[in-house]
């Protein structure tokens, strides 16, 4: 990609609660309204998540270069299929792109930016949220991702690709720390 894409916990078999904290606006727009008029498609909605388990954040590394031709290192995260809701697609992506199940706890928040697609400017938002580990093996993911590791929470700060998501887990280490 060219730029960045940059509460309590709930009881079993509830939704996350919503945090409103986590926005980040980065270098996107704040909608499609005029966006064919201004050469840009319609905003892209995905969701993703901030897997912990312990100390570590699950991270993966893209088989699709980023703009510049660069490998990345991101946060899984996709696209929501019709008729799901965003927290069920982050389960899916982080699912199908670590090969980890894991228990969602809440909402982080929105990473809003932009990104260059067939020389088209297409403005994107994704919701992420914080989940546990709960099992799985990170050899078993889907061929849309070249590398899954498990690094260290405050490492990712530094050495996720995108801002948007740094600020995730940025997000998710308060919230641990918040509980801890």
């Amino acid at each position: 990609m060219s730029s960045d894409p940059g509460g309590p916990a709930h009881g079993r078999g509830g939704s996350p609660k919503r945090r409103t904290t986590g926005k980040d606006t980065g270098t996107g727009t704040d909608g499609a309204r005029g966006a064919r008029k201004r050469g840009r498609a319609p905003r892209e909605i995905s969701a993703g998540g901030v897997v912990v388990r312990g100390e570590q954040v699950v991270v993966i590394v893209p088989t699709r270069l980023a703009g510049d031709g660069s490998r990345v290192l991101t946060l899984p995260k996709g696209h929501i299929d019709p008729g799901e809701s965003p927290l069920q697609a982050a389960t899916r992506e982080v699912r199908e792109e670590t090969g980890v199940l894991a228990e969602p706890l809440l909402e982080l928040g929105e990473s809003r930016y932009w990104y260059r697609r067939d020389g088209r400017t297409v403005p994107k938002t994704v919701t992420f949220y914080l989940f546990t580990y709960v099992s799985g093996d990170t050899d078993d993911h889907d061929d849309e991702v070249l590398e899954v590791r498990w690094i260290d929470l405050r490492e990712a700060r530094i050495e996720l690709s995108y801002a948007g998501e740094r600020r995730m887990v940025e997000l998710a280490l308060a919230h641990l720390d918040k509980d801890r």
